[in-house]
């Protein structure tokens, strides 16, 4: 981890398109394929340090369980994306699919997971979502994947807190830092929606994890960020328009990279 880190980390997402069985797919897994792999090339012609592969296109999302047709195709998007590039790649499977996504990060030989749902419970758009530290990393020392970094979300977006509501933010870092995950991610309240910036302060104060900022980084606020975290992940700002379903575009990534 600690080599992971050695400078400010720019993460680009490559949103796959919808899987086989989802009710947007219209691809073969070819074209899914094919499509993944234009997105990684680009983000690494263009200088970027990581890249994080995510289902995103699979609305609505499953609670924690997906089908095997989910996890074999993921599996074929994230080799194929890790024989075409050679930067840091990690993989998200929603919703909170956590020990699928290690599995297929330990099959493609990724470098990290994003795990929501790590410490304690919230309701998400699916349900209610327990927490799953416990079993997680149990699961990824039982396959032999403890070289897996886990980046946990903590206080996640598009979803209630209420539950939890007693529990603040830096109270959450702690807890997820005391059931070690390797690094913590901070949004806004949904993709595209900037992280507040006191809650940030207040999890850099409450813990020496990594600290990754997962939603609404533009070319425009990027700067206001950097103090704060050890890593970028964007998504929507990169593609046409500002839309995360969006094609990339090269020159919003091209005006990302310069405002840094």
């Amino acid at each position: 981890m600690n080599d992971f880190f050695t400078r400010k980390m720019i993460i680009g997402m490559v949103h796959v398109q919808a899987l086989s069985g989802t009710p947007r797919n219209h691809l073969s897994i070819r074209e899914i394929v094919s499509s993944a792999l234009a997105e990684a090339q680009l983000y690494q012609e263009l200088g970027l340090d990581a890249i994080l592969l995510e289902n995103m296109h699979d609305t609505p999302y499953q609670k924690r369980e997906v089908g095997p047709e989910i996890i074999s195709e993921m599996t074929a998007v994230a080799c194929a994306v890790r024989d075409s590039v050679s930067i840091p790649i990690g993989i998200q499977i929603l919703a909170g699919a956590n020990q699928a996504a290690l599995a297929v990060a330990k099959a493609a030989r990724l470098d990290f997971i994003r795990a929501e749902g790590f410490v304690f419970a919230h309701v998400a758009d699916e349900g209610i979502i327990q927490s799953d530290a416990g079993a997680l990393l149990r699961y990824r020392k039982q396959i032999g994947a403890e070289d897996i970094m886990i980046f946990a979300d903590i206080k996640k977006k598009h979803s209630a807190h209420q539950l939890t509501a007693d529990v603040d933010i830096a109270q959450t870092a702690s807890a997820a830092e005391f059931f070690l995950a390797d690094g913590l991610i901070v949004t806004g309240s949904s993709t595209g929606k900037p992280a507040d910036l006191q809650e940030l302060q207040a999890v850099r104060a409450a813990t020496k994890l990594p600290l990754l900022i997962g939603s609404g980084l533009t070319a425009a606020n990027i700067k206001s960020y950097l103090p704060l975290a050890d890593g970028f992940i964007v998504g929507s700002d990169f593609k046409e328009d500002g839309y995360w379903a969006n094609p990339l575009s090269r020159p919003r990534i091209e005006s990302f990279l310069k405002a840094l």
